[in-house]
């Protein structure tokens, strides 16, 4: 039972609550590091462990357990943590919201099917909704690393200074310039790649429950 690909799915599951932990237990912008390599690190072995159950033909009913499971449970832990940490901005929380509804409602809908829950089959599409998801969190757990740096580094600063060194008229030791772009880059591309996979959740879902339909109907 205990297989490598099992392990790393078992990892997996244990690190998405560690992520909220970060942001209550440690400050700022280690909390960012830590949730930002944790969620990576989940992101690179969701790959691994399929991958390996393939290859060495591991494949289990325990992992077919655990791995949608721990990739649910990091994607909306890490929402929500991303819902507080940016203060319930709405263009983090209303994609975080279709997200975490499309999650629930196909989950509600295996259940119920149950025996023929297999209508209800992972398509392309979604694995392509599960790495946008990914990418966009992981874009956004790093606008904060960025938006550290560039603040400690303006601290006492005069703002014309600062005005000047973003535009270029002034010499940039601190290196506020890629800390800046750094923190706007990844803020937007974030956010731009949420909503795209909070479309292509709303795509699959309204799939999935098309799918299943038949089994619902008296």
């Amino acid at each position: 039972m205990w297989t490598l690909p099992n392990i790393l799915t078992m990892i997996r599951l244990i690190a998405a609550p560690m992520v909220a932990v970060m942001f209550l237990s440690v400050i700022r912008p280690y909390a960012d590091w830590a949730a930002l390599i944790l969620f990576v690190g989940a992101a690179l072995t969701d790959w691994l462990d399929g991958f390996l159950a393939r290859a060495w033909k591991q494949e289990s009913k325990l992992g077919a357990m655990l791995d949608p499971i721990a990739d649910k449970a990091m994607v909306v832990i890490a929402l929500v943590v991303l819902a507080s940490v940016f203060g319930l901005d709405a263009l983090i929380l209303l994609p975080a919201a279709m997200i975490v509804f499309r999650e629930v409602f196909v989950s509600g809908l295996r259940e119920f099917l149950g025996d023929v829950s297999g209508t209800l089959q992972v398509t392309k599409m979604a694995k392509w909704k599960t790495t946008v998801q990914m990418v966009a969190i992981a874009l956004l757990f790093a606008v904060g690393i960025f938006e550290h740096y560039f603040v400690m580094g303006t601290e006492g600063m005069d703002r014309q200074i600062v005005a000047d060194i973003l535009a270029s008229d002034a010499s940039d030791p601190a290196r506020l310039r890629l800390f800046y772009n750094g923190m706007y880059a990844t803020w937007y591309s974030g956010v731009a790649f949420l909503w795209v996979a909070a479309a292509l959740t709303v795509i699959t879902g309204v799939d999935y429950f098309r799918k299943a339909l038949p089994h619902l109907r008296d």
